[in-house]
């Protein structure tokens, strides 16, 4: 009794598909434990984010403020020399209308 070729390629994909799934599985399982041994030395645990997420919120905050910060100086140095030459040019036209 010879089996119809539509049962043999149903069998296969379904074995395909079970073998494919439980590789997945396998797959994300390994990739956990390695994450997790890799952020332990940093002291993040696995069950706990709230820390770590607040750190890099505090982070992101830091970097922000320092950017800020940068802006800032940069358009006070620009003002500092602007208002310098604009100072030299009142003198000069001062004294060029002095004499």
């Amino acid at each position: 009794m010879k089996m119809p070729d539509k049962e043999i390629r149903l069998i296969v994909a379904e074995t395909l598909a079970e073998r494919h799934r439980l590789q997945q599985e396998s797959t994300d399982a390994i990739v956990l434990k390695a994450t997790a041994s890799v952020l332990a030395p940093f002291g993040i645990e696995e069950d706990d984010r709230k820390e770590p997420r607040a750190d890099f919120q505090h982070l992101r905050r830091w970097r922000k403020s320092v950017e800020q910060a940068q802006s800032c100086a940069f358009k006070a140095v620009i003002t500092v020399i602007a208002a310098g030459l604009m100072g030299a040019v009142w003198l000069g036209v001062k004294v060029v209308l002095g004499k």
